[in-house]
């Protein structure tokens, strides 16, 4: 549930400030905890610089299978 409320914020390249902003949550390590570590590890994020995690240009956008999925629910009635 929290990983979909996430992903639909998701416009572009997006940093996790710009990301917990838009879902209204504050707490930085309850937002990697529950929302990012879990849509990244279901391959639904990408980060944008990745051999630079800690990077303050660090933006995630979402991933090509992520991308698919969203279509094909589009898609069914």
């Amino acid at each position: 549930m929290e990983v979909a409320a996430l992903l639909q914020v998701i416009q572009g390249n997006i940093p996790i400030p710009a990301m917990q902003a838009a879902m209204g949550l504050r707490n930085a390590e309850h937002f990697r905890k529950a929302y990012l570590a879990p849509a990244m590890t279901a391959g639904y994020l990408e980060m944008t610089l990745p051999d630079t995690p800690r990077s303050t240009r660090q933006r995630y956008r979402l991933t090509p299978l992520c991308l698919q999925r969203q279509r094909d629910l589009k898609g069914k009635p």
